[in-house]
């Protein structure tokens, strides 16, 4: 019997399959999941690999058995599973292992509004609940749900039109890579014409062909090898931007006019700028691995930063308790008071739009004034003691001072830092860096490197 240990992570379900998620699994985590909630209804939506659509309707079928009714929203983006739990105010599934091989998926799981559950709020007892239910088939319930089909996609790209409006922008020419994922599927809808007015958008698509087993590069634009393509292309066409979407199409990342990687702190702090114009003196919640040129923008526009851990269970968590307008994380994950405080890659992309065609300069010099240090990116090295790598690094720097709010964070008094986190998944610990210049930001790196790797 399959062990959900392996496959429940801090804030969603992910394995492979058939071996660790199967039709099994999905039919008990689906009754778990209704039982735990106390859902009588619920929303799922499943992304472009193959093995999802059978994971939804045993999913279904385990959430049916218990009395719930499910809501179908069949194909898309992980974003818009959240619209659906937050316009239906229903509890919801998403089927996607997001950047993760083809080989892989998973569940990512919200209450009503689309309210994250993560370990510590509710994922922990899913899983134990159905654990349980791999075991013992749970009583079926006095009533049987049913399953509706709902194709929500239209109503997706509206709500999202309505929050950033880009039909009086400058005619921009936009690069888009899906990397075979839900960005081909969704990026039509919202930036395209297929299902509302066109935009004054000429898009360029890459990889726009829905293929689970990603033949062109992996999903996942964070790794530089995976942006390269777009890049190319961005300078082959001589187009204003680019944009890459993910798997599952909940993180966009930017490239300038000259092909060039825009760091995601670079937009956190784009897009908390506009949100402060509509709202002055919001809060702002952004990672504790942002460049500290976001809290230090967020002040000088009146607004107030809040900084949390990484990952969008916390993120989310510290948004609703604030009433944040707007968080951001270093992943080029990105989260809206107006979204139910959950992240959307595509309203953050409309931002940048709208900030660049709502005024004449390149986008390399607009994100400029947002840039101010350099950083490392983040350097992941294999660890097999993480504990006692950590503690190495805690007594070298203890005189310095040592936060550790999330894994270790240091702070030395001439702008420079760095913070060092386990990761939840695999034997590795998370390096990064920032500093005033390339040479202090080097010897940081080295120094704290020759420490984890030693």
């Amino acid at each position: 019997m399959v062990d959900l240990a392996q496959i429940v992570k801090a804030y969603d379900v992910r394995g492979t399959v058939p071996d660790q998620l199967n039709a099994d699994v999905a039919r008990a985590v689906g009754a778990a999941f209704v039982r735990v909630t106390g859902a009588e209804r619920c929303v799922v939506a499943h992304d472009m690999r193959t093995s999802s659509p059978d994971l939804v309707a045993a999913f279904a079928e385990g959430a049916t058995g218990q009395g719930a009714d499910v809501v179908n929203a069949g194909l898309g983006p992980t974003d818009m599973l959240y619209y659906a739990s937050g316009s239906l105010d229903l509890p919801g599934a998403m089927f996607t292992a997001s950047h993760n091989p083809a080989k892989y998926n998973g569940i990512k799981m919200c209450r009503a509004g689309a309210r994250p559950i993560g370990q510590d709020t509710g994922l922990a007892e899913i899983r134990d609940l159905a654990q349980e239910f791999l075991a013992t088939q749970p009583a079926p319930a006095a009533r049987q749900g049913t399953v509706s089909d709902r194709d929500l996609l239209a109503d997706y790209a509206r709500h999202l039109r309505t929050l950033v409006d880009l039909s009086g922008i400058r005619r921009l020419k936009v690069v888009v890579d899906a990397g075979n994922g839900m960005g081909g599927y969704s990026v039509p809808a919202v930036l395209g014409d297929a299902k509302l007015p066109a935009l004054p958008l000429d898009i360029v698509p890459m990889y726009f062909e829905l293929d689970g087993s990603f033949p062109n590069h992996e999903a996942n634009p964070l790794e530089p090898a995976n942006i390269v393509d777009l890049q190319a292309k961005v300078r082959e066409v001589g187009a204003d931007l680019g944009l890459a979407f993910d798997g599952d199409a909940d993180r966009c990342f930017v490239v300038d006019e000259r092909g060039e990687p825009v760091a995601p702190s670079a937009i956190t702090a784009l897009v908390a700028t506009r949100e402060l114009v509509k709202d002055p003196g919001a809060t702002v919640i952004h990672n504790l691995i942002v460049s500290h040129a976001v809290p230090e923008i967020v002040r000088e526009r009146g607004g107030v930063p809040v900084r949390s851990r990484v990952g969008h269970s916390f993120i989310k968590a510290e948004m609703a308790e604030t009433n944040a307008v707007f968080g951001g994380e270093h992943s080029a994950h990105y989260y809206f008071r107006d979204f139910w405080f959950a992240d959307t890659g595509m309203l953050a992309a409309m931002h940048v739009l709208a900030a660049l065609g709502g005024q004449d300069r390149p986008l390399s010099e607009l994100v400029g004034e947002f840039t101010r240090y350099v950083a490392s990116g983040e350097i992941n090295s294999t660890v097999a003691d993480q504990a006692g790598r950590l503690a190495a690094l805690r007594d070298r720097y203890a005189s310095v001072g040592v936060d550790e709010l999330d894994g270790l964070t240091v702070e030395f008094g001439d702008g420079a830092w760095f913070n060092v986190r386990a990761s939840n998944t695999e034997p590795l610990l998370r390096l990064n860096v920032e500093a005033p210049t390339p040479e202090r930001m080097a010897e940081v790196r080295d120094e704290v490197l020759a420490i984890v790797r030693a």
